[in-house]
């Protein structure tokens, strides 16, 4: 594998710089002189940052793209990318060194002294972002890379100069498997990116072989909730601290009570037995264990406990994590990137906590796979709501549809004993909007939910 040396910059060309992680991970390697080029699909609010950074990129992939910025030093290419993709093929033909994002992301956590890596199913980008506050308010000037816009640094990306750097670890194609971290977390194992992966075993062991990535000055911080946890954490030689949802866990909450927007206030007992009073500004129970794990994570790099507080208390949220969105004729609109079973039934759990009359779910399920390994469980989750609306499944990376559709989905539901309705949505969103403006009521709290494009039918209604 090609090796970057960071005192020696040179130029590196992104394959899909546009995505989140990939233009953090260009706008680090600016920040150290390195000449960035790139190129993506479409223009975005990410290329046109990078753009304004002084980035050439060029729209559209193709193979004369890599002649055309010749001379390439490496090259680096997300999973998205193919080996029949032309860039792809003409950088290899080109004899050109070449890296996976994961792959560049760990070379550049071994250029830090306290590398962290927050990783798990879900509540990776809750989890980063919260960690990310608690490191801001103690102001030790931590270099950030986050799945998710984080309004406190008008992005997903700062670059600091103290040794913390803070990343999440995504399971997807075991690109957490290439990453150097000092301190883990695990926040939950569960089934997805089944395209992937052949199932929950799998998984889990992709898990247990990131775990095994620290050394033995490491740290894991793992939820103890999760089945089978010895199954992670037996013979590690690092340090393995818990938290979950009983007192058996080094971390653990009690006296849970909800705001009249659903927020939670905890009492967070603590491993040296010491108890922080925590009040959050973001709903849900789900948030009060990603609390959990920042904290620990937090009393590892002896941060103060007043900062912990506060940080917390003020911690608004990443944008599309049950993110307030705007009104219109009295209905609340909050958008959600929820796209597997267990973060829809959070989501909607805790819009019970929020004022509502009637919820209604606008979603958009997110690739055949996940969808048809998930079904019975999707349509459970989703009957939480008391109107659930489908649009078509977005397919991301997919070709193949499984010989399904949302109407599979919309047809479990209803089996259920459920309402759906299901609008192909073709072209846009109009129907789906139609419908909505017709039925939505005063009062009533609108989430729009997905992992691809359902956040525009809200930015639509709201006209933004």
């Amino acid at each position: 594998m090609y090796t970057i040396d960071f005192d020696k910059p040179v130029h590196v060309y992104f394959m899909g710089i546009g995505g989140i992680s990939m233009s953090g991970l260009a706008s680090i390697l600016i920040e150290r002189k390195f000449k960035v080029s790139g190129s993506d699909s479409k223009k975005s609010a990410m290329t046109e940052n990078l753009e304004n950074q002084g980035v050439t990129i060029l729209y559209g992939q193709k193979a004369e793209n890599i002649e055309k910025m010749q001379p390439i030093d490496v090259v680096v290419y997300t999973a998205a990318v193919h080996p029949d993709n032309p860039e792809f093929v003409a950088a290899k033909n080109a004899g050109i060194p070449m890296l996976t994002r994961a792959e560049l992301l760990g070379q550049i956590m071994k250029q830090y002294g306290l590398p962290i890596a927050i990783s798990g199913t879900h509540g990776k980008t809750t989890t980063t972002s919260m960690l990310s506050k608690i490191l801001l308010e103690a102001d030790t000037d931590p270099t950030l890379s986050i799945g998710g816009v984080f309004k406190d640094i008008g992005g997903n990306i700062r670059v600091g100069k103290s040794e913390y750097f803070v990343t999440e670890a995504c399971e997807y194609t075991n690109s957490f498997l290439s990453f150097f971290p000092k301190i883990s977390v695990i926040s939950n194992i569960d089934a997805d990116h089944l395209d992937f992966f052949k199932d929950l075993d799998d998984i889990r062991h992709s898990f247990r072989k990131f775990a095994e990535l620290l050394p033995a000055d490491g740290s894991l911080i793992i939820n103890g909730d999760i089945d089978n946890l010895s199954y992670i954490t037996d013979g590690l030689k690092c340090s393995i601290i818990t938290y979950g949802s009983t007192s058996d866990c080094d971390f653990y909450p009690t006296d849970i009570t909800y705001d009249d927007h659903g927020n939670p206030a905890f009492k967070a007992h603590l491993k040296d037995g010491s108890v922080l009073d925590i009040k959050l500004a973001v709903p849900g129970i789900h948030n009060v264990y990603n609390a959990l794990a920042a904290i620990a994570v937090s009393t590892i790099l002896d941060i103060d406990k007043e900062h912990v507080v506060t940080a917390l208390s003020l911690f608004g949220g990443t944008s599309r994590r049950f993110e307030y969105k705007g009104e219109i004729h009295g209905v609340t609109i909050i958008d959600d990137y929820a796209h597997h079973p267990t973060e829809i039934k959070a989501t909607l759990t805790a819009a019970q906590n929020y004022p509502h009359g009637k919820i209604w779910c606008v979603f958009q399920p997110h690739t055949y796979t996940r969808t048809k390994a998930l079904m019975n469980e999707f349509a459970e989750a989703l009957s939480l709501a008391d109107h659930v609306i489908l649009a078509d499944i977005y397919a991301a990376r997919e070709t193949d549809n499984l010989g399904i559709s949302s109407r599979t989905l919309r047809d479990k539901i209803i089996e259920l004993g459920h309402e759906c309705n299901y609008f192909p949505t073709y072209e846009n969103f109009a129907e789906i909007e139609k419908f909505l403006l017709q039925n939505c009521t005063k009062g009533d709290l609108l989430i729009t939910m997905g992992a691809g494009d359902v956040v525009k039918i809200g930015n639509e209604l709201l006209g933004l």
